[in-house]
């Protein structure tokens, strides 16, 4: 359909730059994008060069989204393979040759860029396994599902390792959705969350044994047990484990429905809160916008997630689809994770909230997921003619 008015308004220059834009979505990220800047600029006005660096992040992760916008999607599948080996090979050099903070190896310095090879396995393990499973017309045998398999479990075993459980385990959840997607079982699916839930029934049922000091959890490192055991009980270590989920839930709770107003949270401003401007900037948001504020978030958050969904659905290829479709879920994952894990609802993880916590590699891999989805937006309104910012 073509807008005349803003074809009018709009030199043809810029135009054709915003032409392939999907006009619902990019108002939904601008919106997000916009609160972040104000959320970011308290926690962190005290440190102001990281609050201009965060505009910069937006700006350049702005800049992908328009690059990508007008790449078709049946081009994405030639990055599939060349993304998924370069990030491994980089997950492999951080093991090697990474800085460590805090016992955990998960940042590389490359001399021009400092980043976190994690981050671009949100990007290269639904390409690629969305390109595996259209190359092979869906996973009709064994030997499909092993291969596809493999393919997302080798990343997840890499990040485990050194050690990042909280973005293993989403990047975990996020093959899932793909093969979900891609035609999983059901009573894979219902065994799968039976598993869970029982897990999780048993946790409760027996926590204060599970988590006595001379107790030690297969698989998991003392601080990783901490955390979900702090989860139970947060008075269990108040200045402690349990000191970040304890002032991030009286941050969230005093707010209020209105909040205290920008820049008044006392929470945020006298800095009981950790990492108030990364992974826990929704608490400083929901002390200062209150209930209200944070309600808009979400539904922001659900808005974005539903219309990249609508886009995969039309999208004209099975590999459109599913890394559409997986994309657009785990932007709403992360975020429910997020707000999960600083409202004392989920353990303390390091997971960012989407296009809200300060972070260049987060922000630069959410630009290029989000640029990939306006891809595959162009492709679905083929029929239109001249300028597609699509309603």
């Amino acid at each position: 359909m073509l807008f005349t008015k803003t074809e009018r308004i709009l030199p043809s220059g810029i135009y054709k730059i915003f032409a392939y834009l999907d006009r619902p979505l990019t108002i939904m990220i601008l919106m997000v994008a916009m609160i972040s800047c104000f959320a970011v600029y308290s926690a962190s006005h005290d440190e102001i060069s990281r609050f201009y660096s965060h505009l910069r992040n937006i700006f350049i992760a702005l800049i992908l989204i328009v690059i990508l916008s007008h790449l078709p999607s049946v081009m994405l599948e030639k990055f599939a393979i060349p993304v998924y080996v370069a990030s491994i090979f980089l997950l492999i050099a951080t093991e090697l040759f990474g800085e460590t903070v805090n016992g955990a190896t998960r940042w590389i310095n490359l001399g021009l860029i400092k980043m976190q090879p994690s981050e671009i396995l949100k990007i290269a393990l639904p390409l690629l396994m969305a390109w595996f499973i259209q190359k092979s017309e869906g996973l009709n045998s064994k030997r499909d599902w092993f291969f596809v398999l493999i393919l997302f479990l080798l990343p997840v075993v890499l990040v485990l390792k050194q050690p990042d459980l909280g973005t293993s385990i989403l990047i975990l959840i996020s093959g899932l959705i793909l093969l979900f997607f891609a035609g999983m079982p059901w009573k894979l699916v219902i065994f799968g969350f039976l598993c869970f839930l029982l897990f999780v029934t048993l946790l409760i049922a027996f926590g204060d044994l599970a988590c006595a000091e001379n107790v030690d959890w297969p698989g998991l490192r003392n601080y990783q047990k901490l955390r979900i055991c702090t989860l139970l009980d947060p008075m269990r270590d108040p200045l402690g484990s349990g000191f970040h989920t304890l002032q991030s839930i009286t941050a969230v709770g005093s707010g209020g429905f209105f909040g205290k107003g920008w820049l008044q949270g006392t929470q945020t401003q006298l800095a009981f809160i950790p990492e108030k401007s990364t992974d826990f900037v929704f608490s400083g948001f929901a002390e200062e916008f209150g209930f209200f504020g944070a309600l808009i978030l979400i539904l922001l958050y659900g808005g974005i997630t539903l219309r990249g969904l609508w886009i995969s659905i039309g999208a004209p290829t099975d590999f459109a689809r599913l890394l559409g479709g997986t994309l657009s879920l785990m932007t709403f994952t992360y975020a429910c994770v997020n707000i999960g894990m600083v409202s004392g609802l989920l353990p303390v993880v390091g997971v960012p909230l989407p296009w809200m916590s300060y972070g260049g590699t987060a922000l630069i891999t959410l630009g290029v997921g989000l640029g990939l989805i306006m891809s595959i937006a162009k492709d679905r309104s083929t029929t239109t003619q001249g300028f597609s910012f699509q309603r």
